[in-house]
């Protein structure tokens, strides 16, 4: 079977679209950079916004105009590059059959996803500005406490209340619900559907997601479990960019498949650390009969 009629940009839309719907962390940048990215080691130089001087007026008195300049922000690498390769008996029979491209799409996406938040978690603890002292033995009142404190980490901060989150792991979320205060009114205020998003407190969405970064303490040479971090801020914090840059069909030489290959390239910078907060939180020794915390799966690259 000829692979001529393959339509590349077809199922690079269908696996680029599956994979931001299934981001969490992913969902919590910003995306104002992502331009053409065509190859590894891409560049794409960042510019904010310099604050302006606000000054006393004196009647009949001549004002003084500054002008609007640019704050130079540093450069986003696209410094990331995985693939994805998978056969298929026939890719264009494939390709015309809509729910199933949607199918395999929605596969290539969801193995995609784990790294790409792994990535940005791991992104996001390091470049925080706030870090919170760790808390051990963590009670569901611990739970909530916490969830205030670092929105109070942020109001230090000056960061906007406007579209605030925080990322929280299972654990964490599995004693949130024990917590009459988070169940009596944020819990049913959203619905679980929508990028791991499962309530709201404290003014912020709260989102799960199993890819919260593991959480180390003690020295280098003597490091101790802290548990996982957790992740509070603002789209603003962290800017990211993706592409799916290549999408190709070959025929398999041994066989009479068709193989599917593609090239996930991308790169994210914290440009406004002063929107992030974090804290190491560890929970509690699980009692018996009482809740039992779910195994940590994933680790920040």
């Amino acid at each position: 079977m000829a692979i001529t009629n393959f339509i590349p940009e077809l199922w690079s839309a269908n696996i680029l679209l599956e994979l931001q719907k299934n981001l969490v962390y992913g969902s919590a940048v910003n995306r104002d950079y992502e331009g053409d990215i065509a190859n590894y080691g891409d560049t794409v130089h960042i510019t904010g916004i310099a604050h302006i001087n606000i000054g006393d007026y004196t009647a009949h008195t001549d004002i003084t105009i500054e002008p609007a300049t640019d704050k130079d922000a540093g450069e986003l690498v696209i410094n990331q590059s995985k693939y994805f390769a998978f056969e298929i008996d026939d890719v264009e029979k494939r390709q015309a059959m809509n729910n199933l491209t949607a199918a395999y799409s929605r596969d290539a996406a969801y193995k995609l996803r784990d790294l790409t938040d792994q990535y940005l978690a791991g992104l996001m603890a390091a470049g925080a500005k706030s870090k919170l002292d760790p808390i051990s033995g963590a009670t569901a009142t611990k739970a909530y406490d916490t969830i205030v404190d670092l929105a109070t980490a942020l109001d230090k901060q000056n960061v906007p209340d406007a579209g605030r989150w925080v990322i929280v792991n299972p654990d964490f979320y599995g004693l949130l619900r024990k917590d009459s205060r988070f169940v009596a009114g944020a819990e049913s205020a959203h619905s679980t559907l929508l990028n791991g998003v499962v309530g709201e407190a404290a003014g912020m969405t709260i989102l799960k997601s199993n890819n919260a970064p593991a959480a180390k303490g003690g020295s280098a040479s003597a490091q101790t479990d802290e548990g996982n971090v957790i992740i509070a801020g603002t789209n603003a914090a962290t800017t990211f960019a993706e592409q799916i840059a290549k999408v190709e069909a070959t025929r398999k030489e041994k066989g009479f498949d068709d193989i599917v290959k593609g090239l996930h390239l991308y790169g994210a910078k914290v440009v406004r650390p002063e929107a992030l907060a974090t804290v190491h939180f560890k929970v509690g020794q699980v009692m018996a009969g009482s809740y039992e915390a779910m195994p940590y799966v994933g680790e920040a690259e």
